[in-house]
């Protein structure tokens, strides 16, 4: 140009430089072109208004929806909006890359906007060649994709506020990642740091607790929902001149302080800081941006999942069964899994309970306790509400003294009040009234498993008791109660049929593998309950609620409580038990008893060196208590007792019962159906007789151990 000539017009610098000009109206939904922005849109070359569903068809659609988004971005934040843009004809190919630039104006009160701007091509590399392999190499849009999606996954699977705030620190943006990183979030009327990389954790302790109208870029963030971009230095301290000391020791060169925003509140602001300089292009902006986003969306989910965590564990905590008070002469151990998943608290419980009783100079108060364990239909939510319902009414019940039957009675009558129009639901239950200074037990039983013993020498004995129908199906239910003594050093076991039948098990079957473990188990109860939980699951972590390392089929819970072997009662030590026995009541109503007084001697006699003597026990006392059924109208007491080392034992049964008659020996013929009683006790036992006992009588024989050798001679 000479001088003093006039300034070329703009139509002719844009049409030096092949730029087109261009309108986009939201409102109207119409897009405005010159001559040359009409042909790189590989339209006709000449002025020309289209539909946004026109030029929408001539741009990529992964750049159309990027356009879309960075326009808005600008919009909001009153920059500049730049853009590469992929134009396609009508088969989808892609005739060339265009760079757009346009100032954005929004109409907020009809939330639309206006973007004036420009167009120009961009020369691609040319493919082979070294700068189409460095394009390649160094292709923003393909490294950005690339960090966005991996950025995406990593703050999606973090299940907690530290986990989100690791992976955000651990983000490494393409081209320009930042060596600073904090999160502010908003506590009351106060804005905080929550986590932060890249500094000393002293450095950031002027910016903790600040008031919301501190002049602070990550206030203004919160206040205004819109992020804050300073380039420089020299921008920082004018923008904020009385925080900028506070952040210049720092030594960083360029900030970017973006909010988070969920569901439509910003909850918090994020901050990355950068030692170089960084000009915050649209294309930077719109990484910032979508990352801010993906953070936000993972602290409101990570904060959600921690608080409903928070909750579940205050319940789980208050839920969870526990033993309380040591009992004097008892030592006590127990064992709860729950099934596994969200919950870790399930429809299973366990529970110690002091009961009232009269006092007295060998019976102080508070002598006797309940033992409780019981097992709520179900695994969810409902079954461990309905079981921290019942814990509470079982508890009152038993703390107004009743006895054993009529508390499984009336907590029976309140589970079928409560799910009465409901959901039905049932609960089996385990109560045992101890009393430890004597190891006297009453046991009312309602559908759950029998308790177990373990005798001194090893002997477990599944001990039969009476029982009723699970909690809550009848309101009426009867739950007649068993009596039992727990002798010294004898233990006894209480559980959930989950530690019975778990690992594709029954009871029967999963009986035999509880067995054999309490039977080879030679140490503590705290070690025994784990033994008994590692048998049935392997080693799990089974003391505390938490994340288990496998899912559970079913609720556990087991309770151990041993009677020691010296009880001090008045400074006397209690005798030691060394015979093995056991005791068993039958009553009239209850004829099928004979079959578990069977079983239960063949328990007890598990290690006797005679099978033939085996039987002929059993048979006897099939005998003895049958007789006593049918030819008196009272109960039969059964006691069973071994003595003596091993090879040389002696079995000692005694049936009892009230009546007057004493039985005497007849002579049966041949089509006789009874009187035969006396003649195979006589043929069988190695001892027998009959002796008075004041009310009753006592009919009793023995059976010395033979060696297998003689067995066989």
């Amino acid at each position: 140009m000479r001088t003093g000539e006039p300034l070329p017009t703009v139509d002719d610098v844009l049409a030096a430089v092949a730029t087109g000009l261009w309108h986009w109206d939201t409102a109207s939904g119409l897009v405005t072109a010159d001559a040359e922005a009409a042909r790189l849109l590989g339209c006709p070359a000449e002025p020309s208004t289209f539909t946004e569903a026109q030029v929408r068809a001539r741009i990529h659609p992964v750049d159309w929806n990027e356009v879309a988004g960075i326009v808005q971005l600008a919009a909001a934040e009153g920059t500049i909006a730049e853009a590469r843009i992929r134009i396609v004809d009508e088969q989808g190919h892609v005739l060339r890359t265009v760079r757009s630039r346009s100032k954005p104006t929004v109409d907020r009160e009809h939330r639309t906007y206006d973007a004036i701007g420009t167009l120009q091509e961009v020369a691609e590399p040319v493919p082979g060649t070294p700068a189409g392999r460095s394009a390649v190499r160094g292709d923003w849009r393909r490294s950005r994709e690339a960090f966005l999606l991996d950025a995406g996954r990593a703050l999606a699977e973090a299940r907690s506020t530290q986990e989100v705030l690791r992976v955000a620190a651990g983000l490494s943006m393409p081209g320009f990642s930042p060596d600073g990183l904090a999160v502010f979030a908003v506590v009351g009327d106060h804005l905080t740091i929550i986590g932060h990389h890249g500094q000393h954790l002293t450095d950031e302790a002027p910016f903790y607790n600040m008031p919301l109208d501190t002049d602070y870029p990550a206030v203004d963030v919160v206040r205004t929902g819109r992020a804050v971009y300073l380039s420089s230095p020299e921008e920082y301290s004018s923008r904020y001149p009385l925080t900028w000391p506070l952040a210049k020791p720092f030594g960083r060169h360029s900030w970017a302080f973006l909010p988070l925003t969920a569901g439509g509140r910003t909850k918090g602001a994020w901050l990355a800081a950068f030692t170089y300089p960084v000009a915050f292009t649209p294309d930077e902006r719109s990484v910032l941006t979508t990352v801010a986003r993906m953070l936000a969306q993972a602290l409101s989910r990570a904060e959600a999942a921690e608080s409903a965590r928070e909750l579940t564990d205050g319940l789980q905590r208050s839920m969870l069964p526990r033993l309380g008070p040591a009992v004097p002469g008892m030592t006590m151990a127990a064992r709860y899994v729950p099934t596994g998943g969200g919950l870790q608290v399930g429809g299973d419980w366990y529970d110690l309970i002091p009961l009232p009783g009269p006092v007295s100079r060998t019976r102080p108060a508070g002598g006797r306790y309940a033992l409780v364990i019981g097992d709520v239909q179900g695994h969810d939510v409902t079954a461990a509400g309905l079981m921290g319902q019942l814990r509470i009414a079982l508890r009152a019940y038993a703390a107004e003294g009743h006895r054993p039957d009529a508390v499984l009675t009336r907590t029976s009558r309140f589970l079928h009040g409560i799910t009465a129009g409901h959901e039905p639901r049932f609960a089996t239950c385990l109560y045992v009234a101890a009393e430890p200074e004597s190891g006297a037990l009453e046991v009312a039983r309602a559908g759950h498993p029998n308790p177990a013993i373990r005798m001194p020498d090893g002997t477990v004995l599944e001990r039969p008791t009476a029982g009723g129908l699970p909690l809550g199906i009848d309101p009426d239910a009867d739950y007649p109660t068993t009596r039992f003594v727990l002798e010294p050093g004898e233990t006894l076991m209480i559980c959930t049929d989950g530690l019975i039948e778990t690992g594709g098990h029954d009871l029967e079957s999963g009986w035999k593998r509880i067995r054999t473990i309490l039977e080879q188990h030679d140490g503590d109860l705290e070690t025994l309950a784990d033994a008994l939980v590692q048998g049935v699951h392997g080693p799990s972590s089974y003391h505390m609620p938490g994340p288990l390392a496998d899912r559970r089929e079913d609720d556990i819970a087991v309770l151990l409580m041993c009677r020691t072997a010296q009880n001090a009662v008045d400074g006397a030590p209690a005798r030691r038990c060394r015979a093995r026995r056991t005791a068993l009541n039958v009553a009239q109503a209850e004829p099928q008893r004979v079959a578990e007084a069977r079983q239960l001697l063949r328990a007890l006699l598990h290690d006797w060196t005679s099978a033939d003597q085996v039987d002929s026990a059993v048979l006897l006392i099939s005998e003895t208590v049958t007789n006593v059924l049918l030819h008196t109208d009272t109960d039969a007491l059964l006691l069973a007792e071994i003595s003596g080392a091993p090879g040389r034992r002696r079995l000692r049964v005694e049936v009892t019962d009230s009546g007057d008659a004493l039985p005497h020996r007849r002579r049966p013929g041949e089509l006789a159906s009874s009187g035969r009683g006396l003649l195979v006790i006589e043929r069988l036992a190695d001892a027998w007789g009959v002796d008075p006992r004041g009310e009753g009588k006592c009919v009793w024989f023995e059976l010395h151990e033979r060696e297998r050798l003689h067995e066989r001679n």
